[in-house]
């Protein structure tokens, strides 16, 4: 009789971890919205059952934004592909009145934004899946007056575009120490700068000031240009974002570089927003900054 109670009761403990592991077996990437069922009682069992389906939650979410991703790099892929085929075909099919050098010089273009996109994407893709690279130990003492002067430098802009590059005095004589990695902090700097460069009337204005009190730097970006709407100010650091389709495809864009910029400042513990401007469009990043103590070196061995 003790025997059958305790087995009965044992059914009864047990029947709610059933259900979840019936369910949690039904699912599948195509079910992840749905959830495993809770028991009434507040105990361990309902406990495992909300963090299972708060798992359930983001990988969801993980997943429908995979999706989109794979759906928007897509149709980026395929619309200069697209050009790309239909001038070779009409060059072919017409070639002793076609343009020789000007069919080159269109295809080229279009092979050039393929290459543009596809290297944001596999950057995006490896930044998304090896978050980890990104850890204290893998980083490295970058001085960012050195690489914004570095980058501002190589910039080619348009003749009729100036690229003015101011920075604080502390900044001028000192070198601003950002732990992280190089690659990655020049790419956020050249993509606020591309995209100052298709916006801009005739100049640009680069900022780095330097907040030792609280180990901060600030590197700005500014335009002349018309500017980024208030209601877009969250959106244009979305991935394949464009507030102006026909200027952005024309100029080579693809709504990546934003997202690509704030998603590396992140990455190195900063931020990367719009501030408010009364003309043009100004963009800052603020990063941490940190102090490398020099070795005091150790008396001389005997």
């Amino acid at each position: 009789m003790a025997s059958a109670s305790a087995w009965y009761a044992a059914g009864r403990v047990l029947l709610p971890m059933e259900a979840i592991r019936a369910e949690f077996a039904k699912l599948s990437t195509h079910h992840l919205d749905r959830h495993v069922p809770l028991p009434r009682a507040d105990n361990e069992i309902s406990r495992l059952g909300r963090t299972l389906n708060k798992t359930l939650d983001r990988l969801y979410t993980a997943v429908e934004q995979q999706k989109r991703f794979v759906a928007d790099a897509s149709h980026e892929l395929r619309t200069p592909l697209a050009a790309l085929r239909t001038e070779l075909e009409l060059a072919l099919a017409q070639p002793a009145t076609t343009d020789w050098p000007r069919t080159v010089r269109d295809a080229l273009g279009d092979t050039l934004r393929l290459q543009r996109l596809t290297t944001d994407l596999l950057l995006l893709a490896r930044l998304d899946a090896h978050t980890h690279d990104m850890r204290p130990a893998t980083r490295e003492y970058v001085d960012l007056t050195g690489l914004v002067r570095e980058e501002v430098a190589r910039r080619h802009p348009p003749p009729d575009l100036a690229v003015n590059l101011h920075l604080s005095n502390a900044s001028a004589h000192a070198p601003i120490l950002v732990r992280g990695h190089r690659v990655l902090l020049a790419r956020v700097l050249g993509n606020l700068l591309d995209n100052a460069e298709r916006h801009a009337t005739s100049t640009i204005t680069v900022r780095l000031t330097h907040h030792p009190d609280r180990q901060q730097a600030i590197l700005e970006v500014c335009d002349d240009g018309p500017g980024i709407p208030l209601e877009h100010h969250a959106r244009v650091f979305e991935r394949f974002t464009r507030l102006d389709d026909a200027r952005a495809k024309d100029s080579g864009g693809a709504g990546l570089g934003l997202a690509l910029a704030h998603h590396i400042t992140t990455l190195h513990q900063g931020t990367l927003h719009i501030t408010e401007s009364t003309h043009g469009a100004h963009l800052t990043a603020c990063l941490p900054t940190h102090t490398v103590t020099p070795e005091v070196p150790g008396p001389p061995s005997p």
